[in-house]
């Protein structure tokens, strides 16, 4: 399909809003917490029916981040008015945003070639959550050279980067892009039921060629997948 067909496909936009929770929140009496709780399960509730929705607790895991909030839709103004409403919440006011990553869905350009389900599928226009108990999100920004090769070239390293890939079937990767939409380029989310195959997996891509065109690829959130009253009840 060509660029311009697919510039007509409607995409996605996708958001990975991070939340860190104010001490104070801690020390409230418990039954203004579970109100503050429930006023913002609630108002999640709301707008699901249109927003693709995905709770994540980092409790323990990063001090910066305490909840993550993976939110698809097509709406900026849904997006932007949730975002807004949950702030207005018991809970939600007591939640400081850490991290706001946003980006659209667009088909790669380098996996026509390469076919292989459950993965490849996840970086075409649609982004569909899987049910992994662990998501590894980060941003990422390539090099200016990186544009500057020849599509040849970077098709040739990155049939390597997808090969190594295919050596963790467990790993499911969503690439989704932000040029012009954000100060990265990219936001890649990684979903898997085990960590040590993605570690493994980031080794291995450090010793390919594509890898000496990264310019940025931090920070990386380790992301524990729960509902969402879970993800809030550990907020203390």
């Amino acid at each position: 399909m060509s660029r311009q067909g697919d510039a007509k496909e409607k995409r996605q936009l996708v958001n990975f809003l991070f939340y860190k929770a104010d001490p104070a929140w801690r020390r409230l009496p418990e039954a203004q917490k579970e109100k503050g709780r429930q006023e913002f399960l609630q108002t999640m509730e709301q707008y699901q029916e249109d927003i693709i929705l995905v709770t994540y607790s980092l409790v323990g895991v990063r001090s910066d981040s305490d909840l993550m909030l993976w939110r698809i839709g097509y709406d900026m103004d849904r997006l932007q008015c949730m975002a807004a409403e949950l702030s207005r919440t018991g809970l939600g006011c007591y939640l400081n945003t850490a991290y706001s990553y946003l980006a659209m869905t667009k088909r790669s350009v380098y996996v026509d070639r390469h076919v292989h389900e459950g993965q490849e599928g996840s970086r075409m226009r649609i982004v569909r959550p899987g049910v992994a108990k662990y998501l590894f999100v980060y941003p990422f920004v390539k090099t200016r050279s990186w544009y500057l090769l020849s599509q040849e070239e970077r098709q040739k390293m990155m049939d390597v980067h997808i090969t190594i890939g295919h050596k963790y079937p467990g790993v499911k990767l969503n690439t989704t892009y932000s040029f012009g939409l954000d100060d990265q380029e990219f936001v890649v989310a990684f979903e898997t039921d085990q960590p040590e195959d993605f570690l493994d997996l980031v080794m291995a891509l450090r010793e390919t060629q594509s890898s000496l065109y990264t310019l940025r690829d931090t920070p990386i959130f380790t992301c524990v997948r729960r509902d969402a009253a879970e993800a809030l009840a550990l907020l203390g």
